[in-house]
């Protein structure tokens, strides 16, 4: 049996986390791991007054991110996926887990143009269901903010920009490379893609 690892790429707001619940809906036996969900996790219990803790939580989330990764491959279930704006940073550690426990690698690489994903990222920092710790530089448990606009670490159109060019979101990839462009949802259409992978576990 072929092992697939699944890795949704591209930049922030290309809406990877609503095309793998698409996908966990047509494969219900896959493993998904997410590091912003370890993120959201370890603020909660953990917490951070300032941005070096916030930083130094991060980097112990990816710590636990890698190790949740490699036991789901240890396990060999078919298909494991993960969604990220993955980069530079993340691709060599996950092209040595792939090879580590024999996966075959597809990177379903979403993009769109800059100035829709812009307005799609301010729009979700700001709603009220984007977890607090993202757009603060202190958050513990049970802190609010009525007012999102106040948050002290939100991202800003020319920062949003420059870490997408940096990091290189739109150029990543590893093994079989699918692209789809969301710039406009309406017109986008996955079952193609979903078709695929239905296809895959079936061989």
């Amino acid at each position: 049996m072929k092992k697939y690892l699944i890795l949704l790429a591209g930049p922030p707001a290309t809406g990877k986390s609503y095309l793998l619940g698409l996908i966990k809906s047509a494969l219900p036996r896959l493993y998904t791991v997410s590091p912003d969900e370890f993120k959201e996790d370890m603020a909660e219990s953990r917490g951070f007054d300032n941005a070096q803790e916030k930083a130094a939580l991060e980097k112990q989330v990816w710590q636990y991110y890698y190790q949740a990764l490699d036991l789901y491959m240890a396990v060999g279930r078919q298909f494991v996926a993960t969604e990220y704006p993955f980069s530079f940073k993340q691709r060599d550690q996950l092209d040595r887990l792939s090879q580590k426990h024999g996966y075959l690698v597809i990177t379903i690489r979403l993009t769109a143009d800059f100035d829709v994903l812009w307005q799609r990222r301010l729009a979700r920092d700001l709603a009220e269901d984007r977890h607090l710790s993202f757009v603060m530089t202190h958050f513990h448990h049970g802190d609010t903010l009525s007012d999102r606009h106040l948050a002290d670490d939100l991202i800003t159109k020319e920062g949003f920009q420059k870490i997408i060019e940096d990091r290189k979101y739109n150029d990543f990839s590893l093994g079989t490379l699918y692209e789809i462009d969301v710039t406009d949802f309406t017109k986008v259409n996955y079952q193609p893609l979903i078709a695929k992978l239905v296809k895959l576990s079936q061989e």
